[in-house]
């Protein structure tokens, strides 16, 4: 049970924690710019910034004095008894949207589970991004160019295997780069495929993260968000666009040196997002014990 000021307080970090990641950016897109960098983990994902800056406690959790959470999705009220006696109204996560998301909540642990069972594989090197513009003038990136231009994309593709283990990555491969894929990817295999060196696995830990908002806490949610940020820019950096003019200096895994470079970094993030994966896997265990336990009760 958090009071008023306790949780405000938590609220207000919440928020300058947000502002500090992508606050110059929102900033900017507020005034009609575009960034092809970090564009993506709102346009992509979907979970908009205001939604992100919302703060919320995690199933479990009452807020007292907090009406700023009448008709928010995913609470309801409660009569809770005070330490000095008497009841006082309270919000908190309404264990019916827990039932009612139990099937993502389901999805999500299998999948968390599966990928962690895994070893990881570090040998892509951020080729989803070529065989997104291979043989094709349909560039994702308009307002960016191809940093080794058009035949030099293609033939940095063809020289090396693509070795891509997620499903929504390699779904916007071209017609040419899909058969070039080490196995051909379905969403019916996702679990069976996903693996914890992958950038994009480890980016989605945050789209699972807010899937089960307000299930999860605000501070778990934005740790992905904060690791999405670092695998997005690694991305970005291997990727065949040029993105000096925006800041960032390329990885050019054309070379050999800059494999190695990648791999490193890619590693980083890999470890980063296993403690991650394990914190929200806990925390889908305990919310299905917890709807197990109320389905119990209620037979």
């Amino acid at each position: 049970m958090l009071s008023g000021p306790a949780w405000r307080g938590r609220a207000a970090a919440h928020r300058d924690r947000v502002d500090a990641l992508v606050g110059p950016y929102l900033q900017r897109r507020a005034a009609g710019s575009t960034h092809p960098v970090i564009d993506f983990l709102f346009t992509y994902y979907g979970h908009k910034p205001a939604q992100l800056k919302r703060w919320h406690p995690g199933f479990g959790a009452v807020l007292i004095d907090a009406d700023d959470y009448a008709g928010s999705r995913g609470y309801h009220e409660v009569s809770v008894t005070a330490r000095e006696g008497g009841l006082i109204a309270g919000w908190t996560a309404d264990p019916a949207f827990l039932e009612k998301r139990r099937d993502t909540i389901e999805f999500v642990a299998r999948l968390l589970s599966a990928t962690a069972t895994r070893p990881a594989q570090l040998s892509c090197f951020g080729l989803h991004e070529w065989a997104m513009v291979y043989r094709t003038d349909d560039v994702r990136h308009q307002q960016v160019p191809l940093r080794l231009g058009p035949e030099g994309t293609d033939a940095v593709v063809e020289s090396m295997q693509l070795r891509c283990t997620h499903f929504d990555a390699f779904r916007f491969f071209t017609p040419e780069a899909a058969p070039r894929n080490a196995e051909p990817l379905t969403r019916e295999s996702q679990i069976d495929r996903e693996q914890p060196g992958c950038l994009h696995a480890n980016m989605d830990i945050y789209k699972w993260g807010f899937k089960l908002t307000p299930l999860i806490s605000s501070d778990l949610l934005l740790d992905a968000f904060e690791l999405a940020c670092a695998a997005r820019e690694l991305d970005m950096k291997a990727s065949p666009y040029n993105l000096l003019d925006f800041g960032y200096a390329p990885i050019r895994i054309e070379t050999a040196s800059g494999r190695a470079e990648y791999v490193r970094a890619q590693a980083e993030i890999s470890a980063r997002a296993e403690i991650l994966r394990t914190r929200l896997l806990d925390v889908c265990r305990e919310l299905l014990a917890t709807a197990d336990q109320a389905l119990g009760f209620r037979r």
